[in-house]
């Protein structure tokens, strides 16, 4: 499984603007909501609960919010580049801007942590981070993914 199994191109966002975490979230679940067709509140309380259970920031300023949804038949990831790094209550204590959001099926156990496996392994480079917040557009960044 690679990354453009899981991403499409279309489903990285540039220039998001949030004021907090909780706004980050929301803002991710509606966009999720509006591109899938689906109900925004499970969405955003699944990713709530998760996030309440313990912080999905990693450090390096980036994190991973995810969550399995009731009735949803794919895996669903979201990149986001924030204008502002937020505290995040990431485990080192920066700022987050780069977001990983991933949506799984109730029952895709190894899907659902390949997918998870995937993104770290990439945002873990921090060469590859470096080129996502330099990129000028969402298509650089969907490219710098990819490596």
């Amino acid at each position: 499984m690679e990354i453009s199994d899981i991403l499409s191109e279309d489903m990285v966002l540039i220039h998001v603007d949030a004021e907090n975490k909780r706004d980050l979230l929301e803002k991710i679940s509606v966009f999720v909501a509006d591109k899938e067709n689906l109900d925004k509140n499970p969405v955003f309380e699944a990713i709530l609960e998760r996030e309440n259970l313990g912080t999905t920031g990693y450090g390096n300023g980036v994190a991973f919010p995810h969550a399995r949804i009731d009735g949803l038949d794919k895996i669903i990831v979201v990149f986001a580049r924030l204008d502002k790094g937020i505290d995040y209550d990431a485990l080192d204590g920066h700022p987050v801007d780069l977001v990983a959001f991933l949506l799984s099926p109730e029952k895709s156990g190894e899907d659902h942590l390949r997918s998870l496996s995937i993104m770290s392994r990439v945002l873990k480079d921090e060469a590859i981070c470096q080129k996502i917040r330099e990129a000028k557009t969402s298509h650089e960044i969907y490219i710098a993914l990819q490596n």
